[in-house]
């Protein structure tokens, strides 16, 4: 995308403002009016990076003007210097508007959210709940090297030592940003250790990424519409969760929607945390049905985030990872396994940005 005319009116007028801001921020009235002065802070802390990146994509542009001036004129070994200055100083100016037309772009509301994260087995039958498993632990390595904390809100094991399904709460700086794009279908091809013979079996969980609800989200939920059991957890948690009906789960009646959290001791505490994820439930199914048709429209090449769409394959005994998504093919598999998503995530956000910006322009 590059900058026109209008996106140029408009950064001038950010600069305008940005600039207005700052005074007002060093006004004695503003400062001594707290809630005013907050909201001028917010406000200067969104348009600050826009308005910074502006202006030194305007002092490179300004540079290159002048070495341009310096080839056209006399003096030839200024005209050499110029010259081989000029391609170097060009990519940076590509580089800044580059990075000046993402910051144009319009935010996700939920970008800065925490996510729960629900895997499922899908089919595959014991090897699938293993692979949950993986999944599993391959998240939270990776919220570890983020600084992010995890709980386990709710798991099923099987009898193979695996997962029917787990959900995790992740917390932290931009959770919802980094993992939203996990959403989906994710294949494994490896040999079972059940399997005798050495073939590779195909197996699939899915993957739901939902971004936690602000409480100023305001969903209205009608009590008479839920149905809350309690019952004794199970998996970890010691001798105690097993002593008294703790874990709870909640069914709300209308959109047959349920969920569960037993990794409290406290019945309270579970049915607070489950009816938490009963709001982002319900709010993240009326989002997704939006953001689908979003997605028709725009055919975003990394997916609609529907957990019926196939994303990726793990190839263990090529010790391969393909996201289908962008045709990203990484032979680094058990290092991703380990919690270095990154070189994955890095590439998919990337694709994003550029879809993006193909619509904006």
């Amino acid at each position: 995308m590059k900058i026109n005319q209008s996106i140029k009116n408009k950064l001038e007028e950010l600069t305008i403002t940005h600039d207005n801001i700052k005074a007002q921020m060093s006004d004695e009235s503003i400062i001594s009016d707290h809630q005013k002065y907050q909201e001028l802070a917010k406000e200067f802390s969104q348009i600050d990076p826009i308005v910074e990146s502006y202006k030194n994509f305007q002092k490179t542009l300004i540079e290159i003007d002048e070495l341009k001036a310096f080839i056209a004129g006399n003096d030839k070994e200024m005209q050499e210097v110029a010259a081989g200055e000029l391609p170097d100083v060009q990519k940076i100016a590509e580089q800044q508007e580059q990075d000046l037309c993402i910051l144009l772009l319009p935010k996700d509301p939920d970008d800065e959210c925490n996510a729960f994260v629900e895997i499922r087995a899908g089919t595959g039958g014991l090897e699938a709940g293993l692979f949950v498993g993986d999944l599993f632990r391959m998240y939270s390595r990776y919220a570890e090297i983020r600084n992010w904390r995890t709980k386990v809100i709710s798991s099923h094991e099987n009898e193979s030592g695996g997962f029917k399904e787990i959900i995790i709460h992740i917390i932290g700086k931009a959770v919802y940003e980094v993992l939203k794009y996990e959403s989906g279908t994710h294949r494994v091809q490896r040999i079972p250790a059940t399997e005798s013979q050495g073939r590779v079996h195909t197996s699939a969980c899915t993957i739901a990424v939902m971004p936690e609800v602000k409480q100023s989200a305001n969903l209205s939920i009608d009590p008479s519409e839920l149905r809350i059991d309690t019952y004794r957890a199970s998996g970890a948690g010691g001798q105690h969760v097993n002593k008294t009906d703790s874990a709870v789960r909640i069914t709300h009646i209308p959109t047959n929607t349920v969920v569960e959290c037993q990794d409290e001791r406290s019945q309270h505490k579970n049915k607070a945390k489950a009816l938490a994820l009963l709001e982002t439930k319900i709010i993240s199914a009326q989002q997704a049905k939006q953001k689908a048709e979003e997605a028709q429209q725009r055919k975003l090449m990394v997916g609609s985030g529907d957990r019926s769409e196939r994303i990726r394959t793990y190839n263990f005994p090529q010790g391969r990872l393909t996201d289908h998504r962008i045709g990203l093919t990484l032979y680094s598999l058990a290092d991703i396994m380990e919690g270095n998503l990154d070189q994955v995530l890095i590439p998919l956000r990337q694709q994003d940005q550029l879809d993006q910006m193909a619509e904006f322009n």
